[in-house]
């Protein structure tokens, strides 16, 4: 019967000391580094554009800026945005605004609907930022469009 018990208490032993050095081997094993594969930070204007389109028709769409590492996203005025005021905290925002007003008044419906088209756009959107700026974009994007 003796022999019966240290068998199991072998076992039990084993199975208690793989447990633990799997434990041990899981806690002290590297992590896996995280890449993230937006560079910046991505920064939505607050208020949606609403923009007359040639032929007629009209695009709301929102707009989102992949601003470069280390370009501030915020400024002195982020009070205002608190206070309920539909303004962002991007120090050139008003401008940087006037610039996709600019850029996408009057094109054709089929420029915003068709992604080459679009890209082009966003690319003509970014120059013009760069240019006219401070700001340091890397992308635009659209992330909601409708076109009617």
């Amino acid at each position: 019967m003796k022999r019966l018990f240290a068998g199991k208490r072998k076992f039990a032993l084993i199975a208690v000391l793989v447990v633990l050095l799997g434990a041990g081997y899981t806690m002290t094993k590297p992590h896996a580094s995280v890449t993230h594969r937006v560079k910046g930070t991505l920064y939505q204007l607050p208020k949606s554009f609403l923009i007359n389109l040639g032929g007629g028709q009209f695009a709301k769409l929102d707009v989102a800026l992949i601003l470069s590492p280390g370009q501030p996203s915020s400024a002195e005025g982020s009070a205002a945005a608190s206070a309920g005021e539909e303004k962002g905290t991007l120090p050139e925002e008003p401008l940087v605004r006037a610039i996709i007003t600019n850029a996408i008044t009057g094109v054709r419906s089929e420029a915003l609907l068709e992604e080459r088209a679009r890209v082009g756009i966003e690319h003509q959107i970014l120059k013009q930022i760069d240019e006219r700026t401070d700001v340091k974009v890397e992308s635009v994007l659209f992330p909601d469009l409708t076109v009617q």
